[in-house]
């Protein structure tokens, strides 16, 4: 396992100060505020340590209310909403400096036989034909802001493989492309076999790419480049089959709408074999940034 990925356990791995209260701590994003997936992540994780083993979780909605600040711990309260025969449904409120940054629900369901069908599998390449973000990432220091955000997002990407199918936003902007994209992303060593990490893992970096499609849409490069600014409001994940994050996991994501300032993406992510595992939508705020003149 990468010392990378043990960080990011780590960071998984909130304290519990209170009977349904924990504790989580902030790791250094490319931007200067919380991850939004971290967040997510952290939630999911305060939620599932409330709930019986038995009980695996099939979906969950947020929204990102305030920026979150990674130098400060955030708190997250579990509320216990209901504990039913098949399902339990947690809601929880991540706090930071007194006043909510995020919310989510969360439900969790034991595990029963039932009707099956599912979409068919994009064609994609082979993920190990594909350059890794520390080989890709240097062809593109030329086009960021900041000098040393290459550095940086390999940093933040470095407890997952994640490799780009096609060019990523900030690797051919300025014209419009179809909005789509694809990448592929497993965690880059190992994990113990519990259905709740791998479920975290997943929703961790679902917020990392899925409004990519928005930009694609308009030829915008992103954050890094600064020709968009932007953050995500609302998130949305359907669990639909078990799946290891450990293992190669294909996201393919679109955007089929942007107006009024927000942009939607919507995705699926499928194992290598074929099985759909996870669905996905977010919409975020997607702005261009006002020159003076």
């Amino acid at each position: 396992m990468s010392s990378a990925l043990d960080g990011l356990l780590d960071l998984l791995d909130l304290e519990q100060i209170e009977q349904n209260i924990f504790r989580g701590r902030s790791r250094s994003a490319i931007v200067p505020r919380v991850f939004g997936g971290q967040v997510a992540a952290q939630a999911l994780v305060a939620a599932g340590r409330t709930v019986p083993d038995d009980r695996t979780a099939h979906s969950l909605h947020a929204y990102f209310l305030r920026m979150g600040d990674p130098g400060a711990p955030i708190v997250y309260t579990v509320d216990r909403i209901r504990d039913g025969r098949s399902f339990t449904t947690r809601r929880v409120v991540a706090v930071q400096h007194g006043a909510p940054i995020f919310h989510l629900s969360a439900s969790f369901q034991t595990y029963e036989e039932g009707l099956e069908h599912q979409a068919a599998m994009p064609p994609a390449p082979a993920p190990e034909t594909l350059p890794t973000a520390a080989e890709i990432l240097p062809r593109y220091r030329d086009r960021f802001v900041h000098p040393d955000t290459v550095e940086r997002m390999i940093e933040a990407r470095a407890a997952v493989d994640l490799r780009y199918v096609d060019e990523p936003p900030y690797g051919e902007f300025g014209q419009p492309r179809e909005p789509r994209s694809q990448v592929w992303f497993r965690a880059n060593g190992k994990l113990a076999d519990d259905p709740l990490l791998h479920v975290c893992l997943a929703t961790y970096v679902s917020d990392m790419t899925l409004l990519d499609s928005v930009l694609l849409a308009h030829g915008r490069g992103g954050w890094a480049v600064g020709d968009v600014v932007g953050a995500s409001l609302d998130h949305a994940m359907w669990f639909h089959r078990p799946f290891r994050a450990d293992e190669w996991l294909l996201y393919d994501q679109e955007s089929p709408s942007s107006s009024g300032g927000r942009g939607l993406g919507q995705a699926r992510i499928w194992t290598q074999d074929g099985r759909l595992a996870i669905s996905v939508i977010q919409e975020g705020v997607v702005r261009v940034p006002h020159t003076s003149s």
